[in-house]
């Protein structure tokens, strides 16, 4: 199992599911891999250097121990012990002609004692803040923040799971009052707020308090919204092979373009999250680059 560490100090701490992605391609062929929406961003951080400590829940069977060992191979370290599930959760992801991606969840989320230290950054995402009981823990969590740590929420919709109904909408306004940045997609801000164009949704959740909201818009880029106004980058050029962890790596990105400077020019910002994520989904799986293979 990945190493348990309570002293995390100035490094990111990952919140969010893990979870194995059981892949049938579009001509038939199924794959396990290791993923999960906070997996992939821990995953992701950990290859672009950054110490990274990480709170999921995953059993102690096969699955469970491929999980441990990919998160390992990162140097991701867990903050607790994740063994309190009594199976790992999986998600059946169907891949699409056009590399989009589907998905069947078989998930619990719970999770035990977690040793917070003094994080310099705090990703929340997904179903941490949404699917009970975990989610208590994670409110908690926050609520404990030091004040210097900084918040990212990716609100990462899964309505197939927890649906769309007035107590989601609540669990994730909420989870954006702690948040410095706010990052989705644009299919996410339509099932938050259906009939609401971007700039409007972008400014609901502006106005619970986020100092920023960075929305992915697929093969047209990325934006960036504050109080001040919108600032947009265009897509990479690449040929999608599917798109499972391009949000989360993405995510990361944000996170380690804002590891040393906080007020960087937003359009550098999205860049880098955009760069990474186009490496991502031009291979198979979440995938996410290393430092070495970025731009």
């Amino acid at each position: 199992m990945t190493g348990l560490d309570g002293n995390g100090v100035d490094d990111v701490l990952v919140v969010g599911e893990a979870l194995v992605d059981v892949v049938t391609t579009a001509d038939g062929e199924t794959q396990e891999h290791p993923g999960g929406s906070g997996a992939n961003v821990a995953v992701a951080l950990g290859r672009l250097g950054r110490p990274v400590r990480y709170v999921a829940s995953f059993a102690d069977d096969a699955r469970g121990q491929a999980l441990a060992a990919h998160l390992d191979d990162s140097g991701v370290r867990m903050a607790c012990d994740p063994h309190v599930l009594a199976r790992t959760s999986t998600a059946q992801a169907t891949i699409g002609s056009d590399g989009s991606a589907t998905y069947v969840f078989d998930l619990e989320w719970r999770l035990g004692e977690i040793a917070v230290g003094a994080p310099r950054f705090v990703h929340i995402g997904s179903l941490a803040p949404v699917l009970s009981p975990g989610a208590e823990s994670v409110f908690a969590l926050l609520d404990g923040l030091p004040e210097q740590t900084r918040v990212l929420y990716d609100i990462n919709m899964r309505p197939s799971l927890t649906g769309t109904g007035a107590d989601v909408v609540a669990s994730i306004e909420r989870a954006v009052t702690y948040a410095d940045v706010v990052k989705a997609s644009d299919e996410d801000l339509d099932t938050l707020y259906p009939g609401v164009d971007l700039d409007e949704a972008a400014a609901r959740l502006l106005g619970f308090g986020a100092g920023a909201v960075a929305v992915t818009r697929g093969g047209e880029g990325a934006s960036w919204f504050t109080a001040e106004g919108r600032v947009d980058v265009g897509a990479e050029p690449v040929t999608v092979v599917d798109t499972i962890g391009a949000g989360d790596t993405f995510s990361a990105g944000l996170v380690d373009a804002l590891w040393d400077d906080f007020g960087r020019d937003p359009a550098e910002v999205l860049a880098h999250g955009v760069k990474a994520a186009a490496i991502t989904v031009s291979r198979a799986g979440a995938n996410p680059p290393t430092r070495a293979e970025l731009p």
